[in-house]
């Protein structure tokens, strides 16, 4: 079979982990959204965003029926959110998001991480408050002006607006009011298209780290992802080069 069988085979196995991790993520948020509240998604705003952005993302509809219907059985496991802040490679600094029912089990996976890699998990608040906590938006198909008048007709304010070169245009608000920002622009403009839509950590201040440390802190977020109860992982590198395990 030779060596273009491994190869596919080992990128068959990676894109499985992949689905594996993104269904395990979605299928979190699903279930503990349906079992805070109600479990239709029409009397559920929660959860019916939630069920919206896993479509999109193309989480097959058994992984969300399947969560939901666990809900509510009231079976099941009590997830909790837990942030872990710590240093990494060249002195950068990096939040991990995660949802855990153990929350022993996973500060030491998440501290194995930062040790493997010459990081050093940090108490917390000794990283966030490098960090705003927002909304984040990218989008095209509107342009700078028509999201603005959007937006004030709608009342929702906004931190940052900018456009590219491109006419891509990028929207910073507060992290509470991501379904008011996009409601507004989509009530605006129905065909707009969406690159990226999320409530995300951003820097106060980008770094730059040597090629060395880039790869440290590659395989720092490659055996951190692996992890079943990380969620998100948010840093200050601003010249990674992301690379495959």
């Amino acid at each position: 079979m030779g060596r273009a069988h491994e190869v596919r085979a080992a990128s068959m196995a990676k894109t499985a982990m992949i689905k594996s991790k993104l269904y395990s993520k979605f299928g979190k948020e699903i279930y503990m959204a349906a079992k805070s509240g109600s479990t239709d998604p029409n009397s559920n705003l929660t959860l019916k965003k939630i069920i919206e952005k896993a479509k999109s993302s193309q989480v097959p509809a058994d992984v969300i029926k399947r969560n939901i219907e666990k809900a509510k059985g009231g079976a099941g496991e009590d997830y909790s959110p837990v942030r872990y802040e710590g240093f990494g490679p060249g002195g950068c600094t990096i939040i991990v998001e995660c949802m855990t029912d153990n929350v022993n089990r996973t500060f030491g996976e998440v501290r194995a991480c930062f040790t493997k890699t010459g990081g050093k998990l940090g108490v917390t608040g000794s990283v966030v408050h490098n960090y705003s906590y927002i909304s984040y938006f990218v989008f095209e198909g509107m342009t700078e002006d028509e999201a603005l008048e959007a937006l004030i007709m709608a009342e929702v304010d906004i931190t940052e607006i900018e456009t590219d070169e491109d006419g891509v245009v990028t929207i910073q608000g507060a992290a509470s009011d991501l379904d008011k920002i996009k409601d507004a622009l989509v009530a605006a403009k129905p065909e707009i298209s969406f690159l990226e839509e999320k409530v995300t950590y951003l820097p106060s201040e980008w770094i730059e780290i040597s090629e060395d440390d880039q790869r440290k802190l590659n395989r720092f977020i490659n055996i951190t992802n692996e992890l079943e109860d990380v969620q998100d992982i948010f840093h200050n590198v601003g010249n990674l080069i992301e690379e495959e395990e």
